[in-house]
């Protein structure tokens, strides 16, 4: 259900448009009805929708959206209920919604309905003077700009705590989740509850009361997520890093009066996570009951049957970089799974579609939120005077003893390679200039992300022969 409300003209909201006197005409105007300040779409409405309800069929099965606008001129249950509200069932309504005011109560006389003013588009300051129900209109007066006419009744907005029951009673709802704000005893989902149940004559649906989901950014909470204060992400914007069902098992795996703090930044982390939870739910890996149910879930439609082979999301990104098809061909991406002994088995077409998403969803996130020491390449030539500059007879000793350890490797793999590095005894000092030349042997740069995972998904023989040749040129100069 999309509710079309009057547009508030936030301040967030004033700086899409390249004018700001001209999106101040806007405001108090239906949303529907406020222009796309960028012009390529009608309304507002059409603009911020497509990131959104374009990808809501991704999210959830069977979606069929409807605004309030589609009620207001095509519902016939809408209709009769807002004949009702504005007339025979004025009175209380007018009692109920004023039990909840506090000490701003409306007037006795007060028709819960304003229409859209003719003359200067708003919404959010007329006053219905009376209703005429045989042409289903309502006589108004304007506060801002002074306008008194007639208007339909299709042509406006009932009191919002009063359309939302009347959404209950056109749609049928049954079940309803509700954010926090609305929870709060004697608060507005309360007052609802009473209008349905005492004035209409009809059963509120049952309710769950959610917390809202904040968004961090550069490690920082910035909020809660909110469309009209342009904070958080759409559905668009994580589709082009994850996949739906990561998403809708970090919500499901979190209790609903819990709060949420989601970054498109963290994408890995919440892969990984995920991934346990497979491997939870088939039974490879120990873990808690919520993450298989969670994982369960997840999905709109059924899980796998089996257990999938999945690359990790972090080590896909690191394939988009070291291959040199930067993992747009997949049986590259295949044969270095294989040398690594990542994958010990031919995969199925839907694991290889798997594998090919992920390697893209994973390549977009380096180039959309990764940190920036994130973004490396494997230089084709070490930088040997930056090397040099680097290495004392200490770094050199320990570069010859990694060596050994890495040639000693059963398995090659993320953990056995720190394992190598962790036997190397070193003092801090020392321990600095010998990762900057590690970094600067294989990227260039003397800094960089965590380099165990990168080495494990290069070729064994080929970090092997790239140190040795670092160590003969700094033995020999």
């Amino acid at each position: 259900l999309y509710m079309v409300d009057a547009w508030k003209g936030k301040e967030a909201q004033l700086k899409q448009f390249p004018k700001r006197e001209e999106a101040e005409q806007y405001v108090g105007w239906p949303l529907f009805r406020v222009p796309d300040p960028h012009g390529c779409h009608e309304s507002w409405v059409d603009h911020y929708w497509e990131d959104f309800g374009s990808y809501l069929g991704e999210f959830a099965r069977e979606v069929r959206v409807v605004t309030t606008r589609d009620l207001y001129t095509e519902s016939y249950r809408m209709r009769q209920f807002v004949l009702r509200a504005v007339t025979e069932l004025r009175r209380p309504v007018v009692e109920v919604l004023n039990k909840f005011r506090g000490e701003k109560k409306l007037r006795p006389e007060t028709i819960p309905f304003q229409p859209i003013c003719e003359k200067c588009g708003r919404v959010d300051t007329t006053e219905t003077l009376e209703v005429d129900v045989k042409s289903f209109r309502a006589r108004y007066v304007c506060r801002s700009c002074g306008h008194e006419g007639w208007q339909s009744l299709a042509e406006g907005k009932l009191n919002w705590r009063v359309e939302w029951v009347g959404v209950w009673y056109a749609l049928g709802v049954d079940f309803e989740p509700y954010g926090k704000d609305h929870a709060t005893p004697g608060g507005s989902r309360d007052s609802c509850n009473e209008l349905a149940s005492s004035v209409f004559g009809f059963n509120p649906p049952t309710g769950l009361a959610y917390e809202w989901v904040g968004y961090r950014v550069g490690g920082k909470d910035v909020g809660d997520m909110g469309s009209s204060d342009f904070i958080g992400f759409s559905p668009r914007e994580w589709m082009e890093v994850a996949e739906p069902e990561v998403l809708r098992f970090l919500y499901l795996l979190s209790p609903p009066m819990r709060r949420v703090v989601l970054s498109l930044e963290e994408v890995p982390s919440y892969y990984d996570l995920f991934d346990k939870a497979e491997r939870v739910y088939f039974g490879v890996e120990e873990g808690e009951e919520e993450l298989k149910a969670s994982y369960r879930y997840a999905f709109t439609k059924d899980p796998p049957d089996a257990l999938p082979f999945r690359v990790r999301y972090i080590n896909a990104m690191i394939l988009s970089q070291v291959l040199p098809s930067r993992g747009e061909n997949l049986s590259d991406v295949i044969s270095r799974l294989k040398e690594t002994k990542q994958l010990t088995r031919e995969l199925s077409q839907h694991e290889l579609e798997s594998l090919r998403r992920r390697i893209a969803l994973a390549k977009k996130w380096l180039e959309l939120y990764a940190p920036a020491h994130y973004r490396i390449a494997l230089v084709a030539e070490p930088p040997y005077e930056k090397i040099s500059a680097v290495a004392d007879e200490t770094v050199i000793g320990l570069v010859r003893r990694l060596i050994s350890n890495l040639e000693e490797l059963g398995e090659w793999n993320e953990g056995s390679i720190k394992e190598a590095m962790m036997k190397l005894k070193r003092e801090r000092e020392a321990e600095q200039r010998f990762f900057q030349l590690l970094y600067l042997s294989f990227f260039g740069k003397p800094s960089g992300p965590r380099i165990a995972p990168y080495l494990a998904m290069l070729n064994k023989d080929y970090v092997l022969e790239r140190l040795r040749k670092v160590l003969k040129h700094l033995e020999g100069s």
